[in-house]
């Protein structure tokens, strides 16, 4: 592989104030919209109305932060640690599968917890496989038509998506999946390999999902979730009967009935849910049109980068934010089974906020640097 050259680490170029801005009103309103869907629960859990937003609050005034210190570092920095990154997320998955799960009531292997913190390796996968598949493909993008070379950056990415499996974590797999392949065809990936590829990742992803029995209630509730209306059913039902009350207008702010107990943790997967009560479908309009901003600024940010690898950092972080939206949008309007996916700014969670802070700082990085190559 190709050294990259050496760099600056400081970075002096305006950041682009479009995507920083549609960064910052998608977290104020996500803070908002945290607080509304969380206190109730809150209260009835943990006796503190506040519990949720003080944690979540302050994890956004250190992501913001930290997402403009990353930003003044030069993104070329982060390339030399991506083999390291990609071997600390693998180690992290395959010990956490050792593990019996951490999180109480919860069959699934999916967190870490150390003291009062929680993260998922799986959050450090996504951005570990952006960073080596964007390093590597601008390395050696001639080689993007060797079977070999092809070969061997689907084995990378088959091993990251069949350890999130194991977990089990649907929804992350796909997203990785997604990810591997969208920067992968971006890059120049033979048409004669993509279809092929994607079909061949479809059937493994069945055989798994059959093989450890984790799809099947999943698909059954999501075809009929009132097969099992107080059971298996019952928030898929509470998220529609949410999304429904909410009508064109909504009830307004903190006026969401389906919050009250009825929908099980709105303050996480299911938050859009009480944005829809709450904000009605001109608000739910405005954030799904937000997103879309934020999407299309990032890949205005990666066409316009100095170079092939900032291009496909900043498009596979700006992707995968979309494509998680989307996910979970689609997720809790019962389009999709329920697949455990939070909708990014939105949902609690203070480490999943503070690293998507820090990777949406590499993309003003980006940005930054193609300002002065323009200069």
């Amino acid at each position: 592989m190709a050294k990259p050259s050496k760099k600056k680490s400081a970075v002096t170029g305006k950041i682009d104030i479009t995507f920083l801005s549609f960064v910052l009103i998608l977290l104020t309103i996500g803070l908002v919209m945290l607080f509304s869907a969380s206190y109730a629960y809150s209260y009835e859990h943990y006796g503190n109305s506040y519990k949720f937003i003080s944690r979540q609050a302050a994890f956004a005034v250190i992501g913001v932060a930290v997402m403009l210190v990353v930003s003044k570092i030069d993104y070329h920095f982060w390339r030399k640690f991506a083999w390291v990154l990609f071997a600390l997320s693998t180690a992290l998955l395959i010990v956490l599968l050792l593990l019996p799960p951490m999180v109480k009531g919860m069959d699934v292997k999916r967190w870490f917890v150390v003291g009062p913190v929680n993260f998922q390796p799986s959050e450090i996968a996504k951005f570990s496989i952006i960073l080596l598949f964007a390093s590597l493909l601008a390395a050696n993008g001639k080689q993007i038509k060797s079977l070999k070379f092809i070969a061997f950056m689907v084995a990378v990415l088959g091993l990251t998506c069949v350890l999130v499996i194991l977990e089990p974590h649907l929804s992350a797999t796909l997203l990785i999946f997604a990810i591997g392949v969208v920067l992968l065809i971006v890059a120049g990936l033979p048409k004669r390999y993509i279809f092929g590829g994607i079909a061949a990742g479809a059937g493994l992803l069945v055989v798994g999902v059959t093989a450890i029995g984790y799809g099947s209630d999943r698909i059954q509730y999501w075809l009929d979730p009132w097969k099992d209306p107080i059971g298996l059913g019952f928030q898929t039902i509470q998220s529609l009967l949410a999304i429904g009350s909410g009508g064109v207008l909504g009830r307004g702010i903190g006026q969401s009935r389906q919050k009250y107990l009825w929908l099980p943790e709105p303050h996480n997967d299911f938050i859009f849910s009480i944005v829809c009560e709450e904000l009605g479908l001109i608000g739910a309009v405005v954030i799904i049109l937000l997103f879309c901003l934020l999407v299309w600024r990032g890949f205005t940010i990666a066409m316009r980068a100095q170079d092939k690898f900032g291009s496909l950092l900043a498009l596979g972080l700006t992707f995968q934010v979309g494509l998680q939206a989307m996910l979970n949008i689609w997720v809790v309007t019962n389009t999709i089974p329920n697949t455990g996916i939070s909708l990014p700014f939105f949902s609690y969670g203070g480490t999943s906020l503070l690293i998507l802070l820090a990777e949406m700082g590499i993309v003003l990085s980006v940005s930054r640097r193609a300002a002065i190559e323009k200069t």
